[in-house]
């Protein structure tokens, strides 16, 4: 039962009994009653007036004495300068609440075999450093996008494309190379990404030393950059790899081995995964050729120097570099090759790139590209924006080391809410390994929380001593109101008192019952929602606002001492399908949900 579709029929008929006019469903604007007014609904008039030739008021008290004496829906109403606010029948929302406890899928559509296919890539690392807290939040944002996408009925193809060859790769291979004394992750007890991120960091250390002491013998940075010899032999080696040398592509597997395998359990601990995996070293090829193609049909230009550029001052852009001068790719040139690729293995319907807003030129660019290039999906990509995340003390750099590390982000968050559960006695009854699970379970929570309950397209600082916090907007909030919920079940349970499927017809239920049965009914939408405007944080304020309501609810009302059998009846199959839609929320973000807690 959609109440608000009904109500908008309803009030449809009211209008063509009473002005004898047929009015399109888009006119029809309801919204929900703000708190300080009484009524659920509330039915805004002014579109209505053409029709109805009244003012507001007149119009807005017909409309509600039409609806009270003719839909069962409506048991009451009130006029506020024009806006008429609608009372739902206390019927209406037991047999609601009953729809949805019938419903095991409720608010998720079943993803049919010829569903729209949507590819989402996220991730995106580089196999010269480990994931950071970026990262954190591209693959958080990646994997719940995915996920709403799936309860949106959508076929969903999750991919990564793995940054494994480049200038910045030949750094960390020079430097190994150099300085590395050939120990490895089996020698030192690193994962392989710390290990190549250290030699990255080494690197540019090491470039800046020579940066500074050629300009102390007079030379300007740009000419000492130009100069630089250990810059010299990372594109050399770039050169070298491209042409397939024996050597360096050995040394270039062997270190990229050491990086995946620590991918893969960084991966593993966040709870992230995909369907398909690309490497720009199989990808970049395709690209170059497709660029070469457009060179041959006149679509780019060429230099004097060798170097092949896209024109796209018509599209009020600039010239935009597509093959060095040494016939080396820039990152433009793989994501063609990645795109033409990815469009051969799938027949996508939508193609959506989770990433940064620093590269926001980038995919506009690569679209206008992909487009000339004869691509009918070039201009159909989404690139999901997403903004930066902070730390309370500023921003990060990698190649400078001063990164928060992914893998030690979360072990700080695991740790973290161990001490702060077992400060507030959240633990005290725990086995050691439920402990240990709930520390986990609550950690991860948090960090997942936080970062998704943020609007996408907003920068964020992200501060882990608020995100482990058993009150306000967290994870542990929410974790923990489950855990609560699932306690009364038991409880009842052990009591004997059974929770029903049909409830009595006749029942008075307070604003704040029937409030949260509104609430639940929103479910479905804020899922629509989200995976329309591609917006997770709707969901995660959604299950907040759920959470919190039953709160103030569980504070205010009895629940296993309710004398009256059926409203404590009525108020048990509430918590169950409120605990229901918390889990199925949270699950949307990889975020379990304790049992108990």
């Amino acid at each position: 039962m959609q109440i608000e579709h009904i109500l908008q029929e309803a009030v449809i008929l009211a209008i063509k009994g009473l002005y004898q006019a047929e009015v399109d469903p888009s006119q029809i604007t309801l919204q929900k009653t703000k708190k300080e007014f009484r009524g659920h609904y509330t039915l805004v008039t002014f579109p209505l007036l053409k029709i109805s030739r009244k003012n507001p008021e007149q119009t807005a008290e017909e409309i509600g004495r039409r609806l009270e004496e003719s839909s069962p829906l409506v048991s009451e109403y009130n006029v506020i300068k024009g806006f008429l606010n609608l009372t739902i029948a206390a019927q209406v929302w037991s047999k609601l609440l009953e729809e949805i406890d019938s419903n095991p899928d409720y608010g998720f559509t079943t993803v049919a075999d010829n569903a729209p296919l949507y590819m989402v890539e996220y991730s995106s690392p580089n196999t010269n450093k480990p994931l950071h807290l970026g990262h954190v939040r591209n693959n958080l944002l990646g994997h719940a996008l995915s996920e709403v996408l799936k309860a949106n009925g959508k076929r969903v193809v999750k991919t990564n494309i793995v940054n494994d060859r480049g200038i910045h790769i030949c750094k960390s291979m020079l430097a190994w190379q150099k300085w590395g004394n050939e120990e490895t992750p089996f020698t030192t007890g690193k994962k392989g990404d710390h290990l190549i991120g250290d030699y990255y960091v080494l690197f540019d250390k090491k470039y800046k030393e020579e940066l500074a002491a050629l300009q102390t013998k007079g030379l300007t940075k740009e000419e000492a950059e130009a100069e630089s010899l250990l810059m010299k032999e990372a594109r050399e080696m770039l050169r070298l790899w491209e042409a397939h040398d024996a050597t360096t592509v050995n040394l270039w597997k062997l270190m990229n081995d050491w990086v995946y395998a620590g991918f893969d359990e960084t991966y593993r601990q966040m709870g992230v995964s995909f369907d398909k995996i690309y490497y720009e070293s199989q990808t970049y090829l395709a690209g170059k050729e497709e660029v070469l193609r457009g060179l041959r049909e006149g679509l780019f230009y060429q230099k004097e120097d060798g170097s092949v550029w896209a024109d796209l001052t018509p599209y009020g852009l600039d010239q935009k570099l597509l093959l060095r001068a040494d016939g080396t790719s820039v990152y433009m040139t793989q994501d063609i090759g990645t795109a033409k690729l990815r469009f051969d293995d799938y027949h996508i319907d939508t193609m959506i790139y989770v990433v940064g807003n620093e590269q926001n030129y980038h995919f506009q660019v690569l679209s206008i590209l992909l487009d000339m290039l004869g691509f009918e999906f070039g201009k159909g990509l989404i690139h999901f924006s997403y903004g930066m995340v902070e730390l309370p003390e500023g921003k990060m750099k990698s190649r400078e080391g001063t990164v928060v590390d992914a893998d030690d982000l979360m072990e700080e968050m695991i740790n973290t809410a161990r001490e702060t559960s077992q400060e507030l006695g959240k633990l005290d009854d725990a086995t050691p390994e439920e402990a240990e699970a709930i520390s986990r379970m609550v950690g991860l929570g948090a960090l997942k929380y936080f970062i998704l309950k943020v609007d996408p397209k907003k920068n964020m600082t992200f501060n882990p001593k608020e995100s482990i916090d058993f009150n306000g907007n967290t994870g542990p909030f929410i974790q923990y109101t489950h855990a609560r919920i699932q306690s009364i079940l038991r409880k009842a349970g052990e009591q004997g008192i059974a929770i029903p499927e049909k409830l009595e017809n006749i029942l008075v239920l307070s604003e704040k019952e029937e409030g949260l049965v509104q609430l639940l009914s929103e479910f479905p939408g804020v899922v629509q929602q989200a995976g329309s405007e591609y917006n997770v944080s709707l969901i995660a304020n959604y299950i907040y606002d759920l959470a919190k309501e039953y709160n103030q609810f569980y504070h205010d009302y009895p629940m296993l001492r309710e004398e009256d059998s059926a409203l404590r009846a009525f108020r048990l199959l509430l918590s169950k399908n409120i605990a229901l839609t918390i889990k199925k929320g949270m699950s949307l973000f990889g975020i379990d949900v304790p049992e108990r807690m």
